[in-house]
């Protein structure tokens, strides 16, 4: 049985920091591209950061590129982290962790339709 388990949300005021992680099992992690995806209410799911040890590739889209950082640990425990700094009210939003079998050169990892396993989600509201 998959889970992604998604924390380390909350509210913080822009220009602070906060650091996501994202508990795995039941995958083979490093087989596994993982990405952080964000949703808005009544706005498109954006594909914010991925991911993959396979092949060793990180993705950012450009709106958090040089303030967000992606990185896992499959040494100790299963756990994709996204830490998020200089925060922007415009990054409020509920960010989901996901992953897919493969590189990310495999398949469009950009798409948030490309996933196969979602965790529950969890709310970045980022006051002005």
């Amino acid at each position: 049985d998959v889970q992604l388990q998604a924390s380390g949300g909350g509210l913080v005021q822009a220009g602070g920091s906060l650091r996501l992680s994202c508990a795995v099992s039941g995958i083979t992690f490093d087989d596994y591209a993982m990405s952080w995806i964000r949703q808005v209410p009544g706005k498109e799911r954006e594909v914010v950061s991925c991911t993959s040890k396979s092949d060793g590739s990180t993705y950012y889209a450009d709106s958090v590129k040089g303030r967000f950082t992606i990185s896992s640990d499959s040494n100790t425990e299963n756990e994709v982290f996204l830490q998020m700094n200089s925060l922007k009210p415009e990054d409020t939003a509920v960010y989901y962790c996901a992953a897919r079998g493969g590189p990310l050169g495999s398949f469009p990892y950009s798409r948030d339709s490309a996933y196969a396993y979602w965790g529950q989600g969890t709310q970045v509201t980022v006051s002005s």
